[in-house]
């Protein structure tokens, strides 16, 4: 692994204080522009090295926080759609110079893996087919997991409360204390109360599953420091382990 900068910059920031933004109103146009982001697919629009990553740029940032912070030795990608987050995150731990990426996905069409399975950075990438909830594709997972490897996990597939909540059960373990278990898509229910996602997912979405998961398990804690860019997709769905 490379070496880095021991010392902050953040003291030469010019930053607001936290006591002296303006939540509320950041918070209300905030959910203004997720909702309307939605609306018009504009996450669709972003590419990692050229494949579609289906992420906005803030959380894409946010991750490259938590990466760089938590420097895996394993990230766990459940849900990788056409293979850009799987991408991203090979390329952020090649600058690392250590770990992998275990992508898992329900449906893994040729032609993204084909597009993946190409790509330079497809050295770090290990693709599986199948429902990450399934025992068969859990104890998979689990067994390429070496011994006091630290991982990270991103749950991006299936955002239904029950198959979130199910994900969040069966991998908690896998997360070393300092390392985190990331929920996306944490608005979408209140998304579809404000009809710009399915109505389906009302009461039913990632957050609900969060917050029955973090009721169940003191392991785990919101790590609000991550909500600091209000227009990320991924409010409250920053868990780290704590103990």
């Amino acid at each position: 692994m490379r070496n880095f900068p021991k010392t902050s910059l953040k003291k030469y920031v010019l930053s607001v204080p936290d006591d002296k933004k303006d939540h509320e109103q950041l918070a209300k146009l905030g959910f203004q522009w997720v909702s309307l982001m939605a609306k018009n697919h504009i996450q669709y629009e972003c590419e990692w090295f050229g494949v579609p990553i289906i992420q906005s740029p803030e959380d894409i940032v946010l991750m490259q926080e938590i990466i760089y912070k938590v420097k895996p030795d394993v990230i766990l990608d459940m849900g990788i759609a056409h293979g850009g987050s799987a991408i991203f995150y090979s390329s952020m731990l090649e600058l690392l110079g250590k770990g992998r990426v275990i992508g898992v996905d329900i449906d893994i069409r040729k032609h993204n893996r084909d597009v993946v399975e190409k790509h330079p950075f497809f050295d770090r990438i290990e693709l599986i087919e199948g429902s990450s909830i399934s025992c068969e594709i859990v104890s998979l997972v689990k067994s390429k997991i070496k011994p006091h490897e630290t991982v990270l996990i991103s749950l991006d597939s299936n955002h239904t409360r029950d198959h979130v909540l199910e994900e969040l059960r069966k991998y908690w373990p896998l997360v070393p204390i300092g390392s985190y278990f990331i929920v996306f898509d944490t608005v979408t229910s209140d998304m579809a109360k404000s009809g710009s996602a399915d109505a389906s997912y009302i009461d039913n979405g990632p957050l609900e599953a969060v917050e029955i998961f973090l009721k169940e398990n003191s392991h785990f804690e919101k790590d609000k420091h991550y909500n600091k860019l209000v227009i990320a997709h991924t409010r409250d769905g920053f868990l780290k382990r704590i103990n």
